[in-house]
């Protein structure tokens, strides 16, 4: 036979019109925490755009470098060989 199940009572009955979770200090740390990482995206996604302009003005140099001591030497060849 089925046996009828005890009543359940809680010892502190909730209270109603209060929230379970004091959801001021929980917006704010929530809002905190996607500012910073907004912030955090952006300052990123910035030092790889100036990672990318420092590498290619390195490397222009380097090429600027490269021409000028290629076109030196070539004249120094010419001038001591005669060509």
């Amino acid at each position: 036979m089925a046996h009828p199940q005890a009543e359940r009572h809680d010892e502190d009955p909730p209270v109603a019109g209060t929230p379970p979770v004091d959801t001021s200090d929980a917006i704010r740390a929530a809002y905190r925490f996607h500012r910073t990482k907004r912030r955090v995206r952006v300052e990123r996604r910035r030092a790889t755009r100036a990672a990318g302009f420092r590498f290619a003005v390195t490397l222009a140099l380097l090429v600027f470098v490269f021409v000028v001591l290629s076109l030196t030497v070539w004249a120094e060849v010419q001038r001591l060989f005669g060509l």
